[in-house]
Order: structure tokens, then C-alpha cells, then sequence
């Protein structure tokens, strides 16, 4: 039987533990019918659908743990079992042809492959299949034996007085602080591992070289004499090209169309038109970054080329930071619109009418009454949508080119932190090297400077909502 099978099973069961527990629960305060329900459920300690939680999470999460730990821990018990069971001259020696040898047995077993290429392999297809046939059903007994025990123990339990929800209560709690344990301590191990991994980088490179160097050239050459053998980890044109796409002209693009789309939709449109327009515009958070990085590269880019060449640059490259940076303020216009959108509802209407009523027209009363109250919503959707504009790496990618150019002109071609990141992680190439370990280091000023607009911003808006809740 397989995992999925028996979870399945399992909730089948608990739903019937779940369903006889509340019906006993139920009978206790006594009644001849469910008109007196509300004297029967008065008579007891906790309602009757707690003991029938009470009794189904102890049918279920004892069971639920086992099969969760088989499926980890599973197939490498039944490989080693499969393995011992061979002659010694068919077993593999070596960490490489195990690996191999386990990849063939299983994709015949699971009917991938029509038969093994290795006879040994071929013969041990068969003791594979009988192990974890055996094992398959030992956890489902074990598995039924607890949901049993588990079920008959609670079940034994349920008394009138018996306190259910409590103890339900207790397991709900404990649920959700072990899920926020899950996000803090993934956050921790990815800024351990950042930091572990930057300290080795630092160790080979100056960090002075890499926060202020002008010069990134991570490449080191096969031959001591050739030029740039030892590479160059100046990353301030990363740093450039970051800003420069991601807070400068994403920004001159998002601003200004997000603003005034979020003023046009609260003080001028319609209900009718407001219903339509805002989801339209939405939708644009919606779209996958590889699509924009298309748009971006087939549109957006030779058009901005064209455009250079008709006023006399002749050196516009085909690959801009403008391109990357219009499409990717394009991207985030929706953050700027709702947050702002969100900030100027929440202005008190009073504010608004007071101001029309002393005289103030909609345009006057917009730009010196609800702008500067909705100013603080404002300025965190902002810095959000900064945030999210340093770390896109697609239409970087694929629009603004690969070249860590430190130049301020908008038709060359720029890279970013997280382009240059993507580049140093693939391909085929030292783990150790001092140009992997860059991306590290790469990734932790990019995670360091992302945290604090993230902070910054929530921290402007709690102080907008204090203010008007």
C-alpha cells in the first residue's frame, strides 16, 4: 500500500472515530429527543464535537507520524535491506555505483525502465519489490494498530465531565507556534548558511575590494599569466546596476502610474468603473516575471534601441538597463496602486468633506488634504515595491544583459546582484572557488538591504494604521 493510500485511510478513520465520538458525547446528558439538544450539550463539560476532535486527532497523528517518517526514512531502509540480501561479488562498492545500481532497480520497479542494464541489478529486482511489498504492509499494520490504540484510548476517555476542549485547544496551539517555528527557523538557516559561506568568501577576498571595487570580473583564468588569473570581486557596479534598474527607474515608472491610478480609481471613477479597472489592474501582479522578461526582451528592448538610434546614440546596445527598468516598474505598479489606493480610503471621510465644504476643489482638496494624510501608506507600498524590484532577476536577465558595467547611461547594457548570482551558481564549476562563494556574499547584502526596506516599511505603515484606526 502506498503512503498516499494509507493517509488516506487514516483520515478515513479518524473521520469515524471523529463522528462516533460526538455521538456518544452527545448521549451523555441523556434525552429522548434532539429537540432538548441545548439541555443535553448544557449537562457536559465541552460540546460534543470536541470530544469527537479529542478522539479523531488521537486516532490520526500518532498513525500520521509513522507513515511521515517511513516515507523519509523508507527506501533507504529497503535499498540497504536489498543490498545485504545480494552475494557479496553483486553488491556495488563504491558511493557512485550504488547510486546507479538503487536508479535502475527502482525505475524497473516503478516501470520506467523496461529492465535494467546491469544483471546484477536485473536480479535484485525482484528481492527489491518483495522487501518493500513487506514493509509496505508491517507500517500499515503498525499503522492501523495505532490508529486503533490511539482511538480506543481517547474513546475511553470521553466522559461528561471530561475536559475535551482543552486538550483540543492545547494540540491547536501547538500546531500553529510549531508552523511559525517553520518560517523563523528557515529564515535562520538561510541567513546561517549566507554567512557561513560569505565568511569563507571573505577569508579569500578583502571585503574592502568587494563593497567599494569598481572592477567585477569573477573569472579566473586557466594559465597564472593570463590576465585577470585571480579574478576581480568589486561589486559596486552590481550594486549600481541594482539601484539603477530596480530603485530609479522602475520607481520613475511605478510612482507616478501607480499614484495617480490609485487616485483616479478612488476620487473620480465610478462604482461601475472602479469594479472593472481595479481587478484589471491587479491582474498585473499576477503575471509570471519570465513573461514580462519576454515582453521585455522582444518588444520592450528593440524598441528602446530604436528609439536611441533615432536621436543619435549610436552606441545603444541592444540589451538596456531602461528596458529592464520600464518593464519591471511596469511589474510593480499594482504594489504602488493598492497600497496607495488603500491609504487614501482609509483617510477619514470627514477630512474630504470638510475640505470640499470650505471651498477646496477635488484637485486642491486631493493634493493638499488626502495625500499628505495617506502620505505614510504611501511611502511603505513604495518601499515594498523597491524591495521587490531589487531581488527580480528575470527580465534582468533577459533584458538588461549580463555586462556589470558601472555607467549611468540608460541604453547600456547593466546587471544586477541577482542576475550575477543566477550566472555563478550554474554550470559546472567549483563549489569551493572564491567565484561561487561570491554569490553569497552577494546574497547577503541583498538579503541584509531587502530586510531593511521590508522593516522600514512596515514600520511606516503600523504608523498610519495606529493613526487612523
Amino acid at each position: 500500500m502506498s503512503a498516499a493510500a494509507l493517509i488516506l485511510v487514516l483520515l478515513g478513520l479518524a473521520v469515524a472515530a471523529f463522528l462516533a465520538a460526538r455521538a456518544r458525547a452527545a448521549a451523555f446528558a441523556g434525552g429522548r429527543t434532539f429537540a432538548n439538544a441545548a439541555d443535553r450539550i448544557s449537562s457536559i463539560h465541552s460540546r460534543p464535537a470536541y470530544h469527537g476532535w479529542y478522539v479523531a486527532l488521537w486516532a490520526l497523528v500518532p498513525a500520521l507520524i509513522l507513515v511521515l517518517a517511513w516515507t523519509v526514512v523508507g527506501e533507504s531502509i529497503i535499498a540497504d535491506r536489498t543490498i545485504a540480501s545480494l552475494p557479496a561479488e553483486s553488491q556495488p562498492q563504491t558511493t557512485l555505483d550504488r547510486q546507479a545500481f538503487l536508479t535502475e532497480v527502482r525505475g524497473v520497479v516503478s516501470g520506467q525502465l523496461s529492465g535494467a542494464f546491469n544483471p546484477a541489478a536485473d536480479a535484485a529486482v525482484p528481492i527489491y519489490r518483495s522487501i518493500k511489498t513487506q514493509w509496505s504492509l508491517v507500517i500499515a499494520g503498525l499503522a492501523a494498530l495505532l490508529a486503533m490504540s490511539g482511538g480506543g484510548f481517547a474513546w475511553l476517555r470521553v466522559r461528561p465531565h471530561f475536559r475535551a476542549r482543552p486538550r483540543v485547544e492545547r494540540f491547536i496551539m501547538v500546531v500553529l507556534v510549531l508552523s511559525s517555528l517553520v518560517s523563523i527557523l528557515t529564515t535562520f538557516g538561510i541567513v546561517l548558511s549566507l554567512i557561513y559561506e560569505s565568511v569563507e568568501f571573505f577569508r579569500r577576498v578583502s571585503p574592502i575590494e568587494f563593497l567599494f571595487g569598481t572592477n567585477w570580473s569573477p573569472q579566473t583564468a586557466i594559465r597564472a599569466d593570463q590576465v585577470g588569473s585571480s579574478g576581480a570581486f568589486g561589486a559596486v557596479p552590481l550594486f549600481w546596476g541594482t539601484i539603477f534598474i530596480g530603485a530609479i527607474i522602475a520607481m520613475i515608472v511605478a510612482i507616478p502610474l501607480g499614484l495617480m491610478s490609485a487616485i483616479y480609481l478612488t476620487q473620480y471613477a465610478k462604482p461601475r468603473s472602479r469594479k472593472i479597472m481595479k481587478p484589471m489592474l491587479e491582474v498585473l501582479a499576477g503575471v509570471p516575471t519570465v513573461v514580462y522578461g519576454y515582453f521585455a526582451a522582444l518588444t520592450v528592448a528593440p524598441a528602446v534601441r530604436e528609439f536611441a538610434l533615432s536621436i543619435g546614440i549610436s552606441n545603444a546596445s541592444s540589451e538596456s538597463a531602461l528596458a529592464a527598468g520600464v518593464v519591471m516598474g511596469i511589474m510593480i505598479i499594482p504594489f504602488v496602486s493598492s497600497m496607495a489606493d488603500d491609504s487614501i480610503t482609509a483617510v477619514p471621510a470627514a477630512m474630504r468633506d470638510g475640505s470640499l465644504a470650505m471651498g477646496a476643489t477635488t484637485s486642491e482638496t486631493i493634493k493638499r488634504v488626502l495625500i499628505p494624510a495617506a502620505l505614510p501608506g504611501i511611502v511603505g507600498g513604495v518601499l515594498l515595491a523597491v524591495s521587490r524590484a531589487i531581488g527580480e532577476t528575470m527580465i534582468v536577465v533577459m533584458a538588461a544583459g549580463l555586462a556589470a558595467n558601472l555607467t549611468a547611461n540608460p541604453f547600456q547594457s547593466v546587471t544586477t546582484v541577482t542576475a550575477q548570482i543566477v550566472q555563478l551558481l550554474t554550470g559546472d564549476q567549483e563549489f569551493d572557488s572564491a567565484k561561487t562563494l561570491s554569490a553569497f556574499a552577494l546574497g547577503l547584502v541583498l538579503f541584509a538591504v531587502t530586510l531593511c526596506l521590508n522593516i522600514y516599511a512596515l514600520a511606516v505603515v503600523k504608523r498610519y494604521r495606529e493613526a487612523y484606526e
